[in-house]
């Protein structure tokens, strides 16, 4: 089973992100083991750290390089990604020449209570994505609405349809990781 590296760019325990995230790693979970990385506690970006480099960046981009994949799943703050992402994102790309992100098939999903789902920072992402190295998975996009009890308690979606377009993208994500990294 492919394993996939799962970040998500709010540090909120009750982030419709995490939540959305959390119910399509269990949608997965026949196909996908999903990791959940934590990228609150890192430092903001400092090249000059790398001479002595923190426990939590190392521990980071371990598990980042441990997985066949990665999910990135972002909220969007004023058009754009979040700062707790972007510098997830930079810790990772570096130190030059040992980028965390190199060949990883990469899906970018997001949520929001508003219609347009995060649309506008998931193509800040998606523009990203391809400078660090990961190959991002094209469709289906996942601009994803977050309405009160879409997702239940228990990470179970209660919409048919809505559970349907999330096996969907769980089954195009599933075979896309297993095209770029065949088992072996």
């Amino acid at each position: 089973m492919h394993k996939v590296a799962v970040i998500v760019g709010s540090k909120r325990p009750a982030s419709v992100n995490r939540k959305l995230a959390r119910a399509i790693a269990k949608l997965a979970a026949p196909k996908l083991a999903f990791t959940f990385v934590d990228i609150a506690g890192l430092p903001m970006y400092d090249d000059d750290l790398w001479q002595d480099p923190p426990a939590g960046v190392l521990r980071f981009k371990a598990e980042v390089e441990a997985a066949d994949a990665v999910l990135i799943a972002t909220p969007e703050y004023n058009r754009s990604i979040p700062a707790l992402l972007k510098n997830a994102i930079d810790w990772g790309s570096r130190p030059y020449g040992k980028s965390s992100w190199t060949g990883k098939p990469t899906a970018v999903i997001g949520a929001s209570p508003g219609v347009i789902g995060t649309a506008a920072a998931q193509q800040h992402l998606k523009a990203i994505v391809p400078v660090l190295g990961g190959h991002l998975l094209p469709q289906p996009e996942v601009y994803f609405s977050m309405r009160p009890g879409l997702i239940d308690d228990n990470d179970e979606v209660t919409n048919a349809d809505t559970k349907a377009f999330l096996e969907g993208f769980v089954a195009k994500f599933a075979a896309f990781v297993a095209l770029m990294r065949p088992a072996g």
